[in-house]
């Protein structure tokens, strides 16, 4: 009888990727697809469905499939969120999905739809009020823009939810993914409010709720014949990335909070009871009955890949060794990282990235340097807002690619004056989907916990007095240019929608 196999795939921002796993957590195989996004006009990013999406899931699916030495017993998908993928008969994609918080071109929906209902109401019944990351105002700007579309529109998929279909033929959504559909879902009932996303979402069939291990389905012959994977293996419905990512390195009691370091930046909380924040989003959690409380940032690893690209081929290993020779603080050089509007705790989709104190002394390792404490500058602000809200943030596990090589962890527990553990398996998300799949299908038990920490991260003492310093600095400079960069957004943004 051949070996069973878990299978986990995450649809990021920029790449795609994927793990096989054994039950008890070994990695078989892992691939890694990249791909992009379609920025088509300023506050605007875009996926396309067909040709990232579902062609991405069908590209690592074959690769792993090839190494596979067993048979995979069950599947588990997650991706960037919340996002509104408009989709017509039989599923089909109607225009390229409308992203995350970082597409910021419901802005006067967000604002039509918070007068409506008011941000008080909003927020106690969904946790959070309404911002760019919400779907509610991107399904309202859809409906006043490209009204052709919405009229077709048959399903709200997010990328996870859309392979799910794919595959299964199910039209599902977890808990953590619906509680980011503000103004539609009821975080305290778990629910969908009726009222409100009839109001929004006119005649649109909302998606049947589970949590993310829940079973969305089985494998149909016709996905198996497409992708390889065996026909009726139950694949679960997963989640947000973020949230898999949180699942995969065991933050799951309360206390326990994750940043993960990505193309975009994010804490999560495991919370005992909802707490709703106007700063913050108060979502379900991961595993069942659980609650969250997180914050994301615009960008981060989006900094650095910018830096990159400006840099004559550089690679992130010759970068980070020009930053770790500059002293802590970039000789005064300060970055605001809002260069795609922000998401917590300011919620601005109009903020912009300042870079402020430069002088011809400065050198590329400093700009570097730079960006990456900006990152870690905006960590400590979602930090004191997660406070703020009532969270206590007692035990810290750093997850994502930015733990690679060291400099940058190090940066942030400096910043935060904070100790961080370093899981031994930092795959992320896609881990997560297979072990979400592993429980929903029975082959793991419930408890399940796969982590395992390489090492901690403790913060230098000797880095605290200028830190404390800039960072003080940072907080004065988005209100001190905040007129300013608004300005500029509107000049970005004249003769769009």
């Amino acid at each position: 009888m051949s070996e069973k196999l878990l299978l986990g795939i995450d649809l990021g921002t920029m790449s795609s990727k994927g793990v096989l796993c054994r039950p008890d957590g070994e990695v078989v195989a892992m691939t890694e697809r990249p791909h992009d996004v379609s920025m088509p006009c300023p506050g605007w990013v875009e996926h396309d469905a067909e040709e990232i999406w579902w062609k991405d899931f069908k590209a690592v699916c074959s690769e792993l499939l090839e190494e596979a030495e067993g048979t995979v017993a069950a599947v588990g998908v997650s991706g960037i969120g919340p996002c509104f993928l408009a989709a017509g008969k039989n599923g089909q994609p109607l225009r390229p999905a409308i992203l995350y918080g970082v597409d910021t071109r419901a802005a006067r929906e967000v604002d039509e739809l918070t007068e409506a209902y008011t941000e008080e109401k909003i927020v106690d019944r969904c946790g959070n009020p309404l911002t760019s990351q919400s779907v509610g105002p991107k399904i309202a700007w859809l409906r006043r823009n490209e009204p052709e579309v919405w009229e077709e529109t048959r399903y709200l998929f997010m990328a996870h939810t859309f392979v799910a279909f794919r595959l299964t033929g199910a039209y599902v959504l977890d808990h953590p993914a619906a509680g980011m559909c503000e103004p539609l879902y009821d975080h305290k009932n778990r629910r969908w409010i009726a009222e409100w996303s009839e109001e929004v979402a006119p005649g649109l069939e909302l998606p049947d709720l589970r949590w993310p291990a829940e079973i969305a389905g089985e494998i149909t012959q016709e996905a198996a014949e497409t992708t390889g994977l065996p026909a009726g293996i139950p694949v679960a419905t997963g989640t947000v990335d973020a949230w898999s990512e949180a699942a995969s390195i065991g933050v799951r009691e309360p206390g326990d909070l994750m940043v993960m370091y990505g193309t975009t930046a994010l804490t999560m909380e495991i919370v005992g009871k909802p707490l709703p924040s106007p700063n913050l989003w108060s979502t379900a959690g991961p595993l069942s009955d659980t609650d969250v409380l997180a914050g994301g940032m615009a960008t981060s690893g989006a900094l650095t890949e910018w830096v990159k690209k400006l840099s004559d081929g550089r690679s992130f290993a010759e970068l980070t060794q020009e930053a770790s020779r500059v002293p802590p603080g970039s000789e005064g050089l300060i970055v605001l990282p809002y260069f795609a509007g922000e998401r917590n705790p300011i919620s601005d989709p109009n903020a912009r990235g300042v870079i402020c104190g430069l002088t011809l002394r400065h050198s590329r390792g400093h700009l570097y340097r730079a960006m990456l404490e900006a990152t870690a500058f905006g960590i400590r602000h979602l930090l004191e807002a997660v406070h703020e809200a009532g969270g206590e943030a007692r035990r810290l596990v750093a997850v994502g690619g930015g733990t690679k090589g060291g400099l940058w962890p190090r940066i942030v527990s400096d910043v935060i004056d904070e100790p961080q553990e370093l899981p031994k398996q930092t795959i992320g998300a896609a881990y997560g989907n297979a072990l979400l799949a592993g429980m929903g299908s029975g082959i793991l038990e419930s408890c399940t916990d796969w982590t395992s920490i390489a090492e901690t991260i403790e913060p230098n003492p000797d880095n605290r007095e200028i830190y404390d310093e800039l960072y003080e600095l940072y907080k004065d400079l988005y209100p001190a240019t905040r007129e300013t960069v608004h300005a500029l957004a509107a000049v970005q943004t004249q003769g769009d929608y």
